[in-house]
């Protein structure tokens, strides 16, 4: 065993302080980095086995911890925490800024007539549904009528929310109308998000304690969730909303979404006395020294 990389690393958790700010940012850069939307399936898939064969003990031989933290984010990248599926591509996170780029500079080119707005409203929040529901927290599985549902209840609603306090901006004075639009996204990401996340409120998501032991499914924790991730989103929408230079908020949009994805860990928690007084009374009494559970709060 001399030489060999040591199984005492911590993959199941960020490499850098969940705790800090600072270490939340560090994480979602690695994790949200655009160029790992070009990896192969080869290299995806080639991560997947260093990362999955250390934590069952298996080492590749030569392998250093450099590289063994690099396989773990690539995985990261692509790879959903809770069920270990590969994420669609447009989906995960590091297709943000490619992707918001693209859609952006057609809303703000095509915006002449009504039928081009409307188109690209919806392709927006069609995007946006992609992202929420490939980010989502939990492993319970959906049907495909729960997905159209979501889907046509999530772009109908936000088209509309975002097209009706557009229509505001050309009766309001200009200093208030040139926030309408952001104002527009903001509202629709309130929308799109809920519900294209609308199982998990409904059933809850899967909490845990601190050694990550299951201890059932909270709606409440699935709220708390949602609420961070529409503020995260909502911030990453300031660039390019908000930012009249378009290559500047384009530069900014790198920042802007690991940033805002670091305003709030990624394992979440809660305080027992938070959850729903059934769950909380299972969980008093099959592990009473639990008093704050831990959850995925998606992205």
């Amino acid at each position: 065993m001399s030489g060999e990389l040591s199984l005492n690393i911590n993959i199941k958790e960020p490499r850098w302080d969940q705790g800090t700010f600072m270490g939340r940012a560090q994480h979602f850069f690695m994790v949200t980095d655009p160029r790992n939307v070009l990896l192969s399936s080869e290299t995806l898939e080639e991560a997947r086995g260093i990362v999955e064969n250390y934590r069952a003990g298996i080492v590749k031989p030569g392998l250093s911890e450099d590289e063994l933290w690099k396989a773990k984010y690539v995985y990261d990248s692509a790879f959903h925490p809770d069920t270990g599926e590969k994420m669609f591509v447009i989906g995960r996170m590091s297709a943000q800024v490619p992707m918001n780029m693209t859609i952006t500079g057609c809303m703000l080119t095509f915006y002449r007539t009504t039928p081009a707005v409307v188109f690209w409203q919806w392709v927006n929040q069609s995007f946006n549904a992609v992202v929420n529901y490939t980010n989502r927290s939990g492993d319970a599985p959906i049907t495909v009528n729960q997905l159209g549902a979501a889907y046509v209840s999530a772009t109908t609603g936000a088209v509309v929310t975002a097209l009706s306090l557009k229509s505001l901006a050309n009766r309001l004075p200009p200093i208030i109308s040139r926030f309408v639009p952001f104002a527009a996204v903001a509202a629709a990401n309130c929308i799109n998000i809920p519900f294209m996340r609308q199982r998990e409120l409904k059933y809850g998501i899967p909490v845990t304690d601190e050694n990550g032991n299951r201890l059932g499914e909270s709606p409440n924790a699935a709220k708390q969730a949602i609420i961070q991730v529409v503020v995260s989103r909502i911030g990453m929408a300031v660039p390019a909303m908000e930012i009249p230079i378009y290559d500047l908020s384009v530069f900014l949009l790198v920042f802007a979404t690991p940033l805002c994805c670091a305003l709030f860990p990624q394992k979440s928690s809660m305080s027992l006395s938070g959850l729903e007084a059934d769950l909380q009374e299972r969980i008093r009494q099959s592990s009473p020294d639990t008093t704050t559970v831990y959850f995925n709060k998606g992205l």
